[in-house]
C-alpha cells in the first residue's frame, strides 16, 4: 500500500471521489449536478480532474447519459467500500459509556474545596465510572486561565474574574453577599463570641488570615480597609481549621467551607460576621476546545450535581447545634 502522502502530493481532492460516485449512480452529469447542488460544468470539470489523477478515462458518453469504463467500474467499487465508512464515522453520534471509559481527567479545585467536594465526588464517580482515573490539582483565580488554555487541566472549580471567550463557565453556586457569605470560625472551648457578633468583638480577637499574596491582608482588609490583629497568615483555607481548633484564634471563612468544618470537628462553631462581605460565585470553568469531550462533559455534570447538593447543606451560618443565628 502506498504512502498516503503520495496522494496528497499529486493533488487528489477526495471530494472528487464523492462526485464520481454520484455521477456513476445517476448515469448523468446533469442529474448528478442537481443532486450535488452544483452546476453541470462543475461536475464535468471534477470528472476531468479525477481522470487526470487516475491516468485513465472513467466515464464515456452513452446516449443522453454516461456509462462507466472498465477502470471506472473498478474505481467505483473501491470508492464505495471506503467512502461509506468515512461518511458513517463523520455523521455517527459519539458513543461514550462511563462504565467502560478508561479516560484520565485532570481538574483543578480552588483552595479549601478538596475536603468539601472530593469525598462525595469520588464516591459518585467510582460508582458511575469505575475505570476512569482522576488527577486533582490546586488552582486559584490568578492561575486558572493559564492552566485551562495550556491544557494542564480539563476543567476547574473555582472563582474567577474576567476570562477570555475561549473559556466557558457555568455557575455552581449563587452569588453571595452580606453577612451570610462568610462566617467567623472559632473553638468554643477557648473563645467566646457574643451573639450577634459585633465589630468591636470581632476586631478584638487574634485572627488566622488566608493570604494568597504572602502578606497579612485578607478579604476583610480589602473590603473594609480595617486591619485585624493577625497572629498567623497562611496560603490556604485547608490549614485554617487545624489552627483554630485548640486555640483562641478566629478565622473568617466562606459559609460553604465552614459548614463542612463544623460537621467534621465537634469543637468548632461559626457565627455570621458583623458586616457585609462580597462572596464570589463558585463556577465550573473549561476551555471551548474541550467542550465536546464526552468524558469531560460527563465528569463536569457529576461535579455540578455534587456541588449543587452540597450548597443546600452549607452553613446558613451554623452553630454546633445547627441553629441559625441572625445578625442585626
Amino acid at each position: 500500500m502506498g504512502n498516503i502522502n503520495e496522494g496528497y502530493g499529486r493533488d487528489l481532492d477526495l471530494n472528487l471521489l464523492r462526485v464520481f460516485v454520484v455521477v456513476a449512480e445517476e448515469g448523468s452529469l446533469t442529474r448528478a449536478a442537481s443532486r450535488l447542488y452544483v452546476t453541470q460544468p462543475a461536475v464535468s470539470a471534477s470528472m476531468r480532474r479525477l481522470a487526470t489523477f487516475v491516468g485513465a478515462e472513467l466515464i464515456t458518453r452513452q446516449g443522453r447519459g454516461v456509462a462507466l469504463t472498465t477502470r471506472g467500474a473498478e474505481l467505483l467499487a473501491a470508492a464505495r467500500a471506503h467512502l461509506q465508512p468515512l461518511i458513517a464515522a463523520a455523521t455517527a453520534a459519539p458513543r461514550f459509556d462511563p462504565r467502560l471509559s478508561t479516560a484520565t481527567i485532570r481538574f483543578g479545585l480552588a483552595d479549601g474545596l478538596e475536603s468539601v467536594i472530593l469525598p462525595k465526588l469520588v464516591a459518585q464517580l467510582r460508582a458511575e465510572a469505575p475505570r476512569m482515573q482522576f488527577i486533582v490539582l490546586p488552582v486559584q483565580f490568578r492561575t486558572v486561565e493559564e492552566s485551562l488554555l495550556s491544557s494542564k487541566i480539563d476543567f476547574a472549580v473555582t472563582v474567577a474574574d474576567e476570562l477570555p471567550k475561549s473559556i466557558l463557565r457555568q455557575p455552581l453556586t449563587a452569588h453571595q453577599s452580606g453577612p451570610r457569605a462568610f462566617v467567623c470560625l472559632y473553638d468554643a472551648r477557648f473563645t467566646r463570641l457574643p451573639r450577634p457578633l459585633t465589630e468591636r468583638a470581632y476586631f478584638a480577637h487574634e485572627h488566622v488570615v488566608v493570604s494568597y499574596a504572602g502578606d497579612t491582608r485578607g478579604i476583610v482588609e480589602d473590603a473594609l480597609g480595617k486591619a485585624r490583629t493577625v497572629r498567623v497568615a497562611v496560603h490556604s483555607f485547608g490549614h485554617v481549621a487545624d489552627l483554630v481548633e485548640g486555640s483562641s484564634l478566629v478565622a473568617t471563612v466562606p459559609s460553604l467551607l465552614a459548614g463542612h468544618l463544623i460537621r467534621a470537628r465537634s469543637h468548632l462553631h461559626a457565627v455570621p460576621v458583623p458586616f457585609s462581605l462580597e462572596g464570589a460565585r463558585l463556577e465550573l470553568l473549561w476551555s471551548r476546545a474541550a467542550d465536546d469531550d464526552p468524558a469531560g462533559r460527563f465528569v463536569r455534570g457529576v461535579v455540578a450535581n455534587v456541588v449543587g447538593s452540597l450548597e443546600g447543606k452549607s452553613v446558613k451560618p451554623l452553630t454546633r447545634s445547627g441553629a441559625v443565628r441572625r445578625t442585626r
